[in-house]
């Protein structure tokens, strides 16, 4: 068996280093005098490039992948931001467009609290109006310590929308002329036509077309499109010329005896937020 031979394995590595420290002298030397390079160099600096290549791939790749992420997190919260960003706008536009809301309502309550300078009156705020009710009632901020009384009329906007039915101390409960009780809510009107006033009673609403009805006993006047509705004052229980609306059309009621005069009322019955409930004529004793 052969004995391995230690000195003999040195001189062969020492050789080898020589050898390479000979060439990059040479390729060094080389180099100085002439940008090309020889064969060895080549192949040295290919092979050096290659493992430097597939040494930082991975690093390149963990760190591309590191900054994606980055971007992707960034993205994120800067959309979130955006996002709340628009609910805010979204938010702020709203409550703008409810308060010039409020102001329009304040505005034209304001225009027919003008217009009723001979009749006392208190304004009042609409706390509730429940959904099951929707159509009949809703219950405002001022009662009797305010002077608000039974059976007094209510406005709101430019015209007549009610009345009261049931006042508690602070609060009252108004009865809306889209309500189906015959027995409380019905105004005596008078209709201004070309020739004279006609009269008759407000007995119903259409909710399809959005419509007073009014039955009118007297059918010597000629009743046309577009004439003024107001309260008459007769019976005692609600002050005379209160604005109720323009006719809209007159037809025979189903028994062919009298006619019913359809009303637009001036008042927007179901967006009702601020009233004007009015006590009494200016002056009147109580």
């Amino acid at each position: 068996m052969r004995k391995f031979n230690p000195n003999k394995n040195i001189i062969i590595l020492l050789i080898v280093v020589i050898i390479v420290v000979a060439t990059v002298m040479i390729t060094a030397s080389n180099r100085a005098k002439d940008s090309d390079t020889n064969i060895v160099q080549s192949a040295v600096n290919d092979t050096i490039g290659v493992v430097d290549k597939v040494i930082t791939a991975p690093g390149r790749w963990i760190s591309s992948g590191v900054q994606s992420v980055s971007n992707l997190i960034n993205t994120y919260d800067e959309n979130q931001k955006l996002k709340s960003e628009v609910d805010q706008y979204d938010e702020v536009k709203q409550q703008t467009k409810n308060q010039a809301q409020e102001i329009e309502r304040l505005k034209e309550e304001l225009e027919l609290n003008q217009t009723l300078t001979s009749y006392e009156k208190v304004t009042a705020n609409v706390i509730t109006r429940s959904p099951d009710t929707w159509q009949d009632m809703l219950i405002v901020d001022k009662g009797s310590s305010d002077g608000v009384e039974g059976n007094m009329a209510v406005m709101s906007q430019k015209g007549l929308i009610g009345r009261v039915l049931e006042v508690n101390a602070h609060s009252s409960k108004i009865q809306l002329l889209t309500s189906d009780n015959k027995s409380s809510n019905h105004f005596p009107i008078k209709i201004s036509t070309g020739d004279g006033n006609s009269f008759g009673v407000l007995n119903k609403y259409d909710v399809k077309n959005q419509q007073l009805v009014a039955t009118q006993d007297n059918g010597e006047k000629d009743i046309k499109e577009g004439d003024v509705v107001q309260t008459s004052g007769l019976g005692g229980k609600s002050p005379a010329d209160l604005a109720i609306g323009t006719v809209v059309k007159v037809k025979p009621d189903s028994n062919g005896l009298n006619r019913e005069v359809y009303i637009k009322p001036y008042a927007q019955m179901y967006d009702i937020s601020v009233v004007t409930i009015i006590q009494r004529m200016a002056g009147a004793t109580e």
